[in-house]
């Protein structure tokens, strides 16, 4: 009994350890009273010691048949388990010393757990005096915020030592130290050394990496940055065509990150058609006579029906529009899949802002089959992925955590998700969208009927029948801290590559965005001008940043998210299938499909398609943003090296290379043709001296259809082609 008997002797000589508080504002901490608060005080303290992670007590199913809540998302509960729970075992009033959740963590017991708290720890000392005291369910005051100092640091140079404060501030003003009794964690422990006793965290190596401070039920990331390289840098010189570029080079001044050259017009004619229209460039500019007028190109674009067929493509996955049928029952019938698509593309078309559009659709009812916004709520097979779907789509949250418990990381309770789950548990589920009077969601907690909330905020009137366009309002009001942020990062990524938050259906406070100014910047923009997507996507098109080349310089070459150079983008698989239909002059077949239907311009993504399946396509019975692989399936790989894919159009009759052939050009000419088409630029001398080797321009092509076959086979293949750079 040493450790304890340690622990009396501290107490009898009154260094039991009261908990400073201060006012806002004051300089003197007042002294708090001696009692235990359960909620504020020894809740924080499982946390920190590990009892209610989710590989411990805090699992679904407990463990050792003692079972805490996840992170102490409910206090309440681990009181009755740690006081009443198996008629109360683990409290010895007569003995407070001798009490299992005591005696447990400091291992005087056998402990699966190990030693967790030692003979001089104020955490053994706080359980002591709480027993002492009677076990009391104290809450004497609620948090309202946590402040992390500091909350981003950059570091000179790495292996340097940054002590870390934690402040909790509460509901009647009073604030107090809490450093002793908030956990730390290294999302990257092989870049960010932490001593919990100390509460100090020692960054290992260069970059931007972020440490997680919890506290009670808060959560709060804290940014520590080392320069990737040694010297300072001055970027004041690069070109900064909006705010886009300011932020962006703000950052890269900090990392000492150089960035890489900007890229010429003909890449950029590239660049910017696949991103806006998802084609190819047609051939009509000609950038030897003169410059390309870049603002003139991307209105253009902006303004095309290819921008508005991709984009609606790009829609049509984001709400994973497809028809299906579950178990011989149709949930989304074809017509009203299609219906959807037309009827977002329509959206586009008149320019209707976004909030419009997701207004509509949250609030729709009616026949799937004729009114598109309907068949939203025949995508998802019941209320509760219903409410999955929204957050994700339209707050970039992944709720779906809270179904079970409150979210270990984020903001999100139980109480929120079957808030929301109520809301849609009041629509039908078939063709015709309508409200279900009796339809109800029970709460898992409770065992009684959900009542409708909006998320974070407030319960609907127990009366209300239809609670979305309250839903609808919180969510397209200007003050809404996701809605327009979610969109203008899927835009950002759309044409950057990567999101400024990844990934784009994650946002919570302990995964912000590299670049979290820029983010704020975007979303007030968007927001200013009418939720137009257009008018984002112009301003991030014309911005310096975007134009920079793929090619890293010697010093960038490790930058994987902070753009100083752009990122190779794989081309989606439906306009990779265009591309290659476009080169070769063949389209496939897509289902019962108009012959010569162009992939993303398919308006159902349940349309069958042997070449869209070898290429990747998303089953949008599931999200489709999760970031692509940077190296394909097997199987896509094989399809290109010897499937009918490639091969059985490159030579056919009606392709390019046989009308070129059947048109009497040379070798040269094939090559220099599909170089313009494929890549938009024609061969360089070495690539020309390399093809003179196998083919001959004084014979006739005709004669050497097997290496032009190669030829066009190992264009189709090359990363120039299949990646947007």
């Amino acid at each position: 009994m040493r450790k304890i008997t340690a622990i009396w002797i501290l107490v009898a000589l009154g260094m039991s350890s009261g908990i400073a508080v201060a006012r806002a504002g004051d300089d003197v901490p007042e002294q708090q009273s001696s009692a235990v608060d359960f909620k504020n005080d020894l809740v924080p303290m499982f946390t920190r010691l590990g009892c209610n992670a989710g590989k411990c007590h805090g699992s679904a199913m407990g463990r050792g048949g003692f079972k805490l809540s996840l992170y102490g998302g409910s206090p309440k509960a681990d009181f009755n388990q740690i006081v009443h729970h198996l008629g109360g075992r683990r409290i010895n009033f007569t003995d407070p010393s001798s009490s299992l959740i005591l005696m447990k963590p400091a291992e005087l017991v056998e402990h699966g757990g190990g030693t967790l708290i030692e003979e001089d720890d104020p955490a053994a000392r706080s359980l002591l005096r709480w027993i002492e005291q009677g076990a009391p369910y104290l809450e004497q005051r609620q948090l309202d915020r946590v402040v992390v100092t500091p909350s981003r640091l950059i570091a000179s140079e790495t292996g340097l030592e940054t002590p870390l404060r934690v402040t909790a501030y509460f509901d009647d003003g009073l604030h107090r130290d809490v450093t002793h009794l908030t956990q730390f964690v290294a999302e990257d422990s092989n870049a960010i050394t932490v001593d919990s006793v100390r509460a100090t965290a020692r960054v290992e190596r260069p970059g931007r990496h972020l440490l997680i401070a919890r506290y009670s039920t808060e959560v709060v990331p804290v940014e520590l940055i080392a320069p990737m390289t040694s010297r300072p840098i001055d970027l004041s010189l690069e070109v900064r065509r909006n705010y886009v570029d300011d932020e962006i080079l703000k950052t890269l001044e900090e990392l000492r990150l150089p960035v890489s050259t900007s890229i010429d017009d003909a890449t950029f004619l590239r660049r910017i058609t696949l991103d806006l229209t998802g084609r190819l460039p047609s051939l009509d500019a000609d950038l030897t006579v003169a410059p390309l007028n870049r603002e003139a190109l991307v209105n253009d674009l902006l303004a095309s029906e290819a921008f508005i067929a991709y984009y609606a493509s790009k829609l049509s996955r984001l709400f994973r529009i497809q028809s299906k049928i579950d178990k011989n029952k149709v949930t989304t019938t074809p017509k009203a899949a299609r219906n959807f698509h037309d009827w977002l593309a329509e959206q586009l078309r008149k320019g209707r802002g976004y909030d419009e559009l997701a207004r509509r659709v949250i609030t729709a009812t009616g026949d799937s089959e004729t009114h598109g916004p309907a068949t939203f709520f025949t995508l998802a097979e019941d209320a509760r992925l219903q409410t999955e779907l929204v957050t994700e789509i339209f707050m970039g949250s992944r709720m779906k955590c809270a179904n079970c418990h409150n979210h270990p990381l984020d903001q999100w309770t139980q109480d929120d998700f079957h808030g929301l789950t109520a809301m849609f548990a009041k629509l039908t589920r078939q063709q015709v969208i309508q409200l279900n009077p009796i339809g109800r969601n029970i709460h898992p907690n409770t065992g009684e009927m959900a009542l409708m909330k909006i998320p974070g905020g407030n319960f609907l009137p127990r009366e209300t029948r239809d609670g979305r366009g309250e839903l609808a309002d919180w969510l397209t009001s200007p003050e809404n801290p996701f809605f327009a942020k979610a969109i203008v990062n899927r835009l950002w990524k759309s044409l950057m590559g990567r999101g400024l938050v990844e990934p784009v259906d994650d946002f919570r406070s302990t995964n912000p965005a590299t670049h979290p100014k820029l983010l704020e910047l975007l979303a007030e923009d968007f927001a200013d001008h009418g939720y137009d997507l257009r008018h984002t996507l112009r301003t991030i098109a014309l911005s310096g940043t975007y134009a920079r080349s793929s090619n890293p310089v010697d010093e960038n070459e490790s930058d994987d998210r902070f753009y100083s150079h752009a990122f190779r983008k794989p081309l989606a698989p439906e306009v990779l299938s265009d591309a290659i239909s476009d080169v070769l002059g063949i389209s496939p077949q897509y289902g019962d499909e108009v012959p010569g239907t162009r992939a993303v311009a398919l308006r159902d993504g349940a349309v069958a398609s042997d070449a869209l399946d070898i290429l990747g396509r998303c089953d949008r019975s599931k999200t489709c943003e999760a970031a692509p692989p940077s190296i394909g399936p097997l199987a896509q790989k094989l399809h290109l090296m010897n499937g009918e894919l490639l091969n059985g159009r490159i030579g056919a009759e009606g392709g390019r290379l046989k009308n070129l052939i059947h048109s009497d050009h040379t070798p040269s000419e094939i090559i220099d043709s599909f170089y313009q088409v494929a890549l938009n630029r024609r061969p360089r001398p070495e690539e020309l001296e390399f093809f003179s080797q196998w083919l001959d321009d004084a014979r006739p092509s005709s004669e050497q259809m097997e290496p032009l076959e190669d030829f066009v086979w190992g264009l189709m293949t090359c990363e120039e082609f299949s990646v947007n750079h």
